[in-house]
């Protein structure tokens, strides 16, 4: 018996194509373009997505090792960049040709010694600097010791320098953010002079590339968010294709008499008869307890229902007293970009936090119209 999940998240391959091309309009036609796929694919298909883009894009990055070992056995060959890796994975990280991102002179020097004795030759590391952002990354004053570390080895390279701009959407942190370009300039020609060699440099991503794209695009660019659809600003996103949609179907619909409660802990009393849809989707595939009673809605034959009850694990309650619909009618969960951005404000998050909580239990339906 096949009793699958029928909710989908819809991919609109067409639609990343749309945006990739949209953020290179934006920069110089050398620039090289780093596609972020961590976190499933901010919540899509990181696998898919990669396989769709290698031929279009330089580089793709990870969060994690397992996260790079998936693109690898999914037949990724495109070079990928893990931004956090722990010592004990820095093996595998060489087993499956990836590329790690070194943020301290202790996990640098753990990884030359590594690389001497797996006797590598010119293995590509990528070196991350706080400018600011007080995360992960070596310090100005760590250039001499790296380059001691560095120099007059040929077990690892540094391919790339790159740091991480703290506000690069806030434009009321542009004086900020233009101290954090002009410390990464100074570190990295500081650090150049020391390797005697030219790494490629990257500071920006979405924001940064619709912001600062004249200013600091140096040699490479990393687009996250801005491939699925957000630009992190309304007029941006408007010019952005819509790439995700979740969709689901109402398993019943019920009447609820004016005084009775609907879901756990009662927390929804009707003071009218009302109808109800019953949908299978909850929180364990995503859809925050907080939208519930009236906080969050569905589209349901292009209209608004609101949710009604708690979120539960595996369904939620929407009210379709005013909606003609019937069961197993099609319901859109996330319709597009602003229905997204609505549903997080209402919560007090952000798109990103809702895209990549949706469950790997959902079913991911590539489409290309």
């Amino acid at each position: 018996m096949n009793n699958s999940h029928v909710t989908v998240l819809e991919i609109n391959l067409n639609a990343i194509n749309s945006n990739l091309n949209y953020f290179k309009s934006k920069l110089d036609k050398n620039t090289k373009i780093l596609v972020v796929v961590k976190a499933f694919g901010y919540g899509s298909d990181a696998v898919k997505i990669a396989k769709f883009l290698e031929n279009n894009v330089d580089y793709f990055a990870v969060a994690y090792l397992n996260e790079g070992i998936a693109l690898r056995k999914g037949g990724v060959k495109t070079p990928i960049l893990v931004l956090h890796p722990q010592k004990d994975n820095l093996k595998k990280i060489v087993k499956y040709n990836l590329e790690p991102t070194i943020y301290s002179t202790n996990l640098l020097k753990y990884f030359i010694g590594i690389s001497n004795k797996l006797e590598l030759q010119d293995f590509p590391i990528h070196l991350k600097f706080n400018t600011g952002l007080n995360r992960l990354g070596f310090s100005q004053k760590d250039t001499s010791e790296i380059s001691s570390l560095l120099n007059n080895q040929k077990n690892v390279v540094v391919k790339s320098i790159f740091s991480h701009i703290a506000a690069s959407e806030d434009l009321n942190e542009r004086k900020f953010t233009l101290q954090q370009i002009n410390t990464f300039n100074s570190i990295s020609k500081e650090l150049i002079k020391f390797l005697n060699y030219t790494p490629f440099k990257h500071m920006l991503n979405t924001s940064g590339i619709l912001n600062y794209a004249p200013k600091a695009q140096f040699d490479m660019v990393r687009l996250g968010i801005g491939l699925y659809g957000f630009g992190n600003d309304i007029k941006h996103t408007k010019k952005l294709k819509n790439v995700l949609t979740l969709k689901s179907i109402i398993s019943q619909i019920q009447t609820i008499e004016k005084g009775e409660t609907v879901g756990y802990n009662r927390a929804y009393k009707t003071t009218t008869t009302i109808k109800t849809a019953t949908i299978p989707i909850g929180h364990a595939d995503g859809i925050f307890r907080q939208f519930g009673n009236e906080i969050g809605y569905v589209y349901i034959n292009n209209k608004k229902a609101t949710i009604v009850g708690n979120v539960c694990m595996d369904m939620i309650m929407v009210n379709v007293t005013n909606i003609t619909c019937s069961e197993g009618d099609e319901v859109i969960i996330y319709k597009n970009q602003q229905h997204i951005e609505t549903m997080a404000k209402a919560i007090k998050t952000i798109p990103y936090e809702l895209l990549t909580a949706i469950s790997q239990r959902v079913t991911r339906v590539l489409k290309d119209d």
